[in-house]
């Protein structure tokens, strides 16, 4: 294996594992940022020894092992050792508890360290855009340009946000722990933005060679069932589980076989899984029962939920699509939402109406970097006969992304034009 592949492979693999080993560090050390500098050093250690050893049969576990051992060793040394001991002798106090050693907790099973892990990154100490950033840093293992792409920010504004949000952290002695009932409510709904951020990067990837990260998707939704369970009266929690399960179902459909994109309408739905149809459209009913089917994430499943219930992409009921984005709109309004309105408005009226509305976006400065704008100001300019803006269009939007299986989609979709 050669040293560029086998690097390809270690960085994979720190994707697949790198919150699963932050999460046991920050419950070791109580420290987020040092947990998550130490399971760096791990990946490095990998980087130089992989490519000349060879891969580990089970190179996630050697991630850990490698990690936790340099956990150990600085646990050794007593200022850590007092300030560890410290934090957990408080933590056991106020649960009525005894303290465990802190080398105890290597091989301690105490619930799940992931869920812990985001209601720290979640804190109330922070500002709500550090909590999403921070989290989707910790538990998506995003990088910076990553997360600047889900805020539609610059990449500069997220480092210093993730930056700071450590030091607060560490400065403020959070507890490793699930936030009592009192305090849980408040810190839901940025938990529930981080993981549907999570969610998101991995059903449409930034970057890289593949169009999805379907092991995103899977974790985002193993941490939202888990919500469910710890918060079951909640109706955005089972919202937004509703809309992850079935935008989930697509995700069989949207590659061929050799990876290239299948857009909704071309997708063969027979491949959707009608399992995480159900379980999504149960859910969608759970969070109605509850009295939340207008909350912004129940709005967004139910739109899913259209898809989910049309047997061929002819049968998408598209007025009642655009009727959710409009209520969606007066909730939450946002330029992202009135592009998607956009799309719909342009499926269920035609694509004149639809491109008024792209049209006055195109001057919306937060989606100046946004490749969706132009795909989507393509789409319409090539429904309209205007092939050679839609062309444009289409190599602008591929300039934009950094995904490259959407840049040559994209840019296939620009040279249609020519014929």
């Amino acid at each position: 294996m050669t040293d560029s592949s086998s690097h390809r492979t270690v960085e994979a693999i720190w994707r697949m594992e790198s919150a699963k080993i932050i999460a046991v560090l920050a419950r070791l050390l109580r420290d987020v940022g040092r947990a998550e500098e130490l399971a760096q050093d791990a990946l490095v250690t990998a980087l130089e020894r992989w490519p000349r050893d060879g891969i580990p049969e089970r190179p996630g576990a050697w991630l850990m092992t490698t990690a936790r051992n340099r956990a150990l060793d600085e646990l050794r040394h007593g200022k850590l050792v007092v300030r560890t001991e410290a934090s957990l002798r408080a933590e056991a106090e106020s649960a009525g508890e005894t303290a465990p050693r802190p080398e105890d907790l290597l091989d301690d099973e105490i619930g799940d360290d992931l869920l812990r892990l985001i209601f720290i990154a979640c804190h109330p100490v922070l500002a709500t855009e550090a909590r999403v950033a921070l989290t989707l840093r910790l538990l998506g293992g995003l990088t910076t340009h990553e997360i600047a792409r889900a805020f539609l920010q610059s990449e500069p504004t997220i480092a210093q946000r993730i930056v700071r949000a450590k030091r607060s952290l560490a400065e403020a002695h959070v507890p490793f722990e699930i936030p009592r009932s009192s305090e849980l409510a408040a810190r839901l709904a940025s938990v529930l933005e981080v993981i549907y951020l999570v969610f998101n990067e991995g059903y449409a990837a930034t970057t890289g060679d593949d169009w999805t990260r379907p092991a995103l998707c899977e974790e985002a939704l193993r941490l939202g069932r888990i919500l469910a369970e710890l918060v079951p009266t909640s109706p955005e929690v089972h919202g937004l589980v509703a809309l992850m399960e079935l935008q989930a179902s697509r995700l069989p459909a949207r590659t061929a076989p050799s990876g290239e994109p299948i857009l909704l309408l071309e997708q063969a739905r027979g491949r959707w899984d009608q399992l995480l149809i159900r379980r999504g459209l149960a859910a969608l009913e759970r969070a109605a029962a509850l009295g939340g089917a207008l909350g912004p994430y129940a709005l967004q499943a139910a739109v899913a939920a259209c898809h989910a219930r049309a047997r061929e992409a002819s049968e998408t009921d598209w007025p009642r699509i655009v009727a959710l984005y409009d209520a969606l709109a007066q909730l939450a309004p946002s330029p992202v939402v009135e592009l998607n309105r956009a799309v719909a408005v342009s499926m269920a009226f035609g694509p004149a109406l639809a491109l008024e509305i792209v049209t006055r976006l195109n001057a919306d400065p937060r989606l100046a970097g946004y490749h969706l704008l132009p795909s989507v100001h393509g789409d319409l300019l090539e429904k309209l006969g205007r092939r050679a803006e839609a062309r444009g269009e289409f190599e602008r939007a591929a300039a934009m992304t950094r995904n490259g299986r959407e840049r040559a989609l994209l840019l296939e979709r620009a040279a249609a034009c020519l014929h």
